[in-house]
């Protein structure tokens, strides 16, 4: 059968994008017109083909081509080739070895304690801020994603480059420079300054990000940084050990980098914003955590398997925002799919993975757009087809450091809401944009006040 979708617009669909309110919004509108294959006009790309359908896109999960044109805007950032798109035989050895890595416990357990002094770090700050602004009388708001985004972007900073990083502030600011830069180009956003002004800025942050990376490289090589592996880079080490020449290991740090950079910030602050919404299930986290922590501030790393009904929480808000909300791959043959193999792919098409109405696709999800945590039990999460659910995307390509960032978010959420409760800041709106990650057009501003637990 033929694939349905609008008429092809003279523009290339860009007027559709932004009529519907950006990407995300119009995956919803597309699939809810015409169903669970749509064929449309993606800003990009030639041809594009969405499916929201987790059955159907199971006869897509094992390409692993990812549409050039799509990632052209990172180019820039690489100088051994684009790693977005690395060719299927380069990618599959590379993504084992960054897996044996990024999925393992002993790597995540290494550099816990290291993540909980940067997330007690802030969580002291904002107990400092309420508190003066309690003796005031005024309360005291937060702007959750320019916080907890910089606290992400630290963590990754941590965990890529080892502890021993002489200027971390700077190398954070120097991301954030490039990003900007790249990011702007990308959705006609260009950050203040002149166009040479902003180039410049972004080369001399470049420039310092891989002078940083290159010495954290020579020392692994030359045996310099010895004494606790808290202080390595295991990422870094592994690169090192299996033969990687220091340019891939560079840009491999970087794209690391650049993936995480604001994906776990961004999954906590729309967690926190649902849960201030929401105080019933945050009173029912908080009585977990008095429960599994007793005193504690913090969790341990073995604490986390212990806070089940943390984790439907955090699973559900990825459901509803989901930090990446779409993906996209390339067919190398043509794909036939359905039972009857009734649609009917060419190669060379981009496939268009519409996370977020997969995730809202109410065959699967009963009232889609409400709050529901307990979707995430085992017995709710085994009647739905594995792809029901996939904020990390599939097959092949799907994200490296999954487990790595439930980790952070769920250690970030357990340490801010043993301590705080947060509510909305009254006014304030709300509305998702997508900017290469689905955050708030004008942050998310909440009131923060200490917890006393009963």
């Amino acid at each position: 059968m033929d694939i349905p979708g609008p008429e092809p617009r003279a523009d290339g669909g860009v007027g559709a994008v932004a009529a519907a309110g950006g990407l995300h919004q119009y995956q919803l509108q597309l699939h809810a017109a015409y169903g669970p294959v749509v064929r449309f006009q993606l800003p990009g790309a030639q041809a594009a083909v969405s499916v929201a359908d987790p059955v159907l896109l199971e006869g897509t999960a094992h390409i692993d081509k990812r549409p050039e044109q799509l990632f052209e805007f990172l180019a820039p950032l690489f100088e051994t080739g684009n790693l977005q798109v690395m060719p299927a035989y380069e990618h599959g050895p590379w993504r084992r070895l960054l897996l044996s890595v990024l999925a393992g416990r002993p790597s995540h357990e290494r550099h816990f304690a290291r993540f909980t002094t940067l997330v007690t770090g802030l969580a002291d700050r904002w107990a400092e801020q309420a508190e003066q602004a309690g003796r005031t009388g005024r309360t005291a708001p937060v702007e959750l994603q320019q916080e907890l985004t910089a606290l992400s972007l630290r963590m990754i900073c941590a965990y890529a480059l080892g502890g021993e990083v002489a200027d971390p502030g700077r190398v954070v600011a120097a991301f954030e420079d490039v990003l900007t830069e790249h990011l702007g180009q990308l959705y006609g956003v260009p950050a203040p300054g002149t166009r040479e002004e902003r180039s410049e800025r972004a080369q001399a942050a470049l420039a310092h990000l891989r002078a940083t990376v290159d010495q954290v490289v020579a020392e692994h090589r030359s045996g310099d940084r010895v004494g606790d592996r808290a202080d390595r880079s295991d990422l870094i080490g592994a690169l090192v050990e299996a033969g990687e020449r220091p340019a891939r290991i560079r840009d491999t740090v970087m794209v690391m980098m650049l993936a995480a950079h604001h994906t776990t910030g961004v999954a906590v602050s729309w967690t926190l914003h649902l849960l201030g919404r929401h105080p019933d299930v945050a009173e029912r986290v908080a009585e977990e955590l008095d429960s599994v922590l007793g005193d504690r501030a913090a969790p341990e790393y073995a604490d986390l398997r212990r806070l089940t009904y943390l984790d439907m929480v955090l699973r559900e808000s990825m459901r509803l925002f989901p930090p990446g909300p779409y993906g996209a791959r390339e067919t190398t043959e043509t794909l036939f799919l359905g039972e009857r193999g009734e649609y009917e792919i060419p190669a060379g098409t981009t496939v268009f993975y519409p996370i977020r109405a997969v995730h809202m696709n109410p065959a699967h999800w009963p009232e889609p757009e409400k709050f529901v945590p307990e979707r995430f039990t085992p017995e709710e999460t085994a009647r739905r087809p594995r792809l029901a659910y996939i904020p990390f995307g599939i097959g092949p390509r799907s994200c490296e450091g999954a487990a790595l960032a439930v980790v952070e978010a769920e250690l970030v959420l357990a340490v801010l809401l043993k301590r705080f409760r947060f509510r909305p800041v009254p006014g304030h709106e709300v509305t998702p944009i997508e900017r290469f990650v689905l955050r708030a057009a004008d942050d998310i501003r909440m009131t923060v006040s200490p917890r006393v637990p009963e």
